[in-house]
């Protein structure tokens, strides 16, 4: 399942352009038996957080790691997404794959992300120390992975998203403005 929703912006934004990938890991979902609300979740994070102007692009697939690494890689590559958030599969089951093609696609991975996301979710709950949440860069593209349930997920994009626009910047891509009343995006004073 795929679609592309674009969000015009804030007619005060300074950003640029940005494409945006979202893919929801899910067996049940994928298939039709029940409705993805992980991705919605994230995409209403977007919606209130980020002012300028963003095309998202969203996938639903199942927790297969070689589909999921077609996923990313399409989404990265072939579309040119400078950030890909996925949503599901970081747990300890056997499906649980999405860490595995995570690492699978990136270039490099920037341990600080799974460490903040953990930290995060142990304010939350105690089993937070089962998940297996990565981030890295694939080439000038930062992925990260989310829980799958939609309140971790906004108790963790709200904080986690504060250091992205930062490190797109970093990564040589579009300028992300931010609504600081939903979410203080750091970037150092000389930004």
């Amino acid at each position: 399942m795929q679609s592309i929703t674009t969000l015009e912006g804030n007619d005060s934004h300074v950003g640029e352009l940005a494409d945006i990938g979202i893919i929801t890991t899910s067996d049940r979902a994928s298939s039709g038996q029940y409705e993805d609300q992980g991705g919605p979740a994230i995409l209403g994070f977007f919606e209130e957080a980020i002012k300028s102007p963003v095309r998202v692009h969203y996938r639903c697939v199942s927790d297969e790691q070689k589909i999921i690494e077609e996923a990313i890689i399409e989404l990265v590559d072939d579309v040119g997404c400078c950030v890909v958030v996925t949503t599901g599969g970081t747990g300890p089951t056997k499906r649980d794959v999405t860490p595995e093609a995570t690492t699978a696609v990136c270039d490099r991975i920037l341990d600080g992300f799974g460490e903040q996301m953990r930290s995060i979710s142990l304010a939350f709950v105690p089993t937070a120390i089962l998940s297996r949440q990565i981030g890295g860069t694939r080439d000038t593209c930062l992925i990260f992975n989310l829980p799958g349930r939609p309140k971790a997920i906004r108790e963790t994009i709200d904080e986690i998203w504060r250091a992205v626009p930062y490190c797109v910047d970093l990564l040589e891509g579009p300028f992300i403005d931010m609504n600081l009343d939903v979410c203080n995006a750091f970037r150092p004073k000389s930004k």
